[in-house]
């Protein structure tokens, strides 16, 4: 008696347990053919699954879940580079503005903070709605031209250009303003980068 050794034909929803993906199935283009396939980067892993966009068959770690199904990380990465429109100038107009805007936002920070205990709800307010500001100001600099490495430019500008103010607390011994300054970091941050990339926190 011989060991069958032939390998899976298919691969079940169960393949995908732990990966922290979705089960493909309705998601993706599925193998329907006697001939077992194997992931074009894994050669040793079968698999059911083929990107959606190329047909290339992929397995769960390959696998990238986009609004349309199943994708391999080459399509991904090539569309996403249709949407990368930010030229090398934008990235210093960004980071400039943004800057500026931040150095003036971590100022009136320090100013609100210091009416009383209702500046602390102030600040806590106004910290995302000065990201906002932030945010539309470099965009529209921009020309809403956009790119993954731009809108990390962008937030390296904010953060720095809230350190001026910050040093200066820290030198003084301004426990309370080095507080203003974290929070104010910590909720407009997130919220420039939100801004331009249009995602949404709520829907």
């Amino acid at each position: 008696m011989t060991e069958n050794t032939t390998p899976p034909t298919n691969v079940s929803s169960e393949a995908f347990v732990g990966t922290g993906l979705p089960t493909p199935f309705g998601r993706g283009l599925r193998n329907t053919s006697a001939t077992p396939l194997y992931c074009a980067n894994h050669p040793t892993i079968a698999t059911t699954l083929r990107c959606n966009r190329c047909e290339k068959p992929i397995c769960p770690k390959c696998a990238i879940l986009t609004p349309t199904g199943y994708r391999c990380k080459e399509c991904v990465r090539g569309q996403q580079k249709i949407f990368d429109t930010a030229q090398w100038y934008d990235y210093l107009l960004g980071f400039v503005v943004a800057g500026l805007l931040s150095l003036v936002a971590s100022g009136l920070v320090i100013f609100v903070g210091g009416i009383g205990f209702i500046g602390w709800f102030l600040v806590i307010v106004g910290a995302p709605t000065a990201g906002v500001v932030i945010a539309e100001a470099t965009r529209f600099v921009l020309r809403r031209r956009r790119s993954r490495a731009l809108f990390i430019t962008v937030l390296v500008a904010v953060v720095l250009g809230a350190l001026p103010v910050l040093l200066v607390r820290l030198l003084v011994l301004d426990f309370f303003g080095i507080a203003f300054q974290g929070i104010y970091l910590v909720l407009a941050t997130p919220t420039v980068y939100y801004r331009l990339s249009g995602i949404q926190l709520f829907k």
